[in-house]
């Protein structure tokens, strides 16, 4: 039997078949099943047959969970890190500070100058070209984050989560707050 024609109109063929009496399978399979494994639809706990982010990297047993989780707790803290860094590499490299005044109405009907801070940075320079390529990495470490997430196994879904979590509280307290002080609405 000849197993190499084109598939595209058997799923239609047996449907038809099925109608009329003849009991084959369908044999196109449906939208959940990918390379003959189900694709798991709800959140579920399981260490066998986990299909996580590519087809021949598959978790089968407790301690491949385990070693999973830990990559992708790293993977989750690693995203976080990345985030700050960015904003903290970018305040570095601004270059060009601007200092614009503007009239504001004050108390009992007076005019008070309001002075805002306004910094830039050059496209064709290094530290863009730098920021363009840690910017493509945090996208691509976003997806993969969320594709695991995708995969809804609960232990996968909590390395990430608890990854984020952590990320966050190591690395965000580096975040800069900027306060104007000329800010008079508090």
């Amino acid at each position: 039997m000849d197993h190499d024609h084109d598939h595209s109109n058997h799923g239609m063929a047996d449907m038809t078949a099925t109608s009329s009496g003849d009991h084959h399978h369908p044999t196109t399979p449906p939208d959940h099943m990918h390379g003959g494994m189900m694709m798991q639809m709800t959140f579920y706990f399981g260490c066998h047959n986990v299909e996580l982010l590519f087809s021949g990297l598959v978790i089968n047993g407790a301690g491949e969970m385990v070693g999973a989780c830990i990559a992708v707790f790293l993977l989750a803290i690693f995203y976080e890190g990345l985030k700050i860094s960015r904003e903290y590499l970018l305040r570095k490299s601004q270059v060009s500070v601007r200092y614009n005044s503007m009239p504001v109405p004050g108390p009992d009907g007076t005019v008070l100058m309001e002075t805002h801070k306004t910094v830039g940075q050059q496209m064709l320079s290094l530290p863009h070209l730098f920021q363009t390529f840690l910017h493509v990495i945090q996208v691509v470490v976003s997806y993969f984050l969320m594709l695991v997430f995708m995969t809804y196994n609960g232990y996968l879904c909590i390395a990430v989560a608890a990854g984020a979590g952590i990320g966050y509280f190591l690395f965000s307290w580096k975040k800069a707050i900027v306060v104007d002080i000329t800010e008079h609405c508090h």
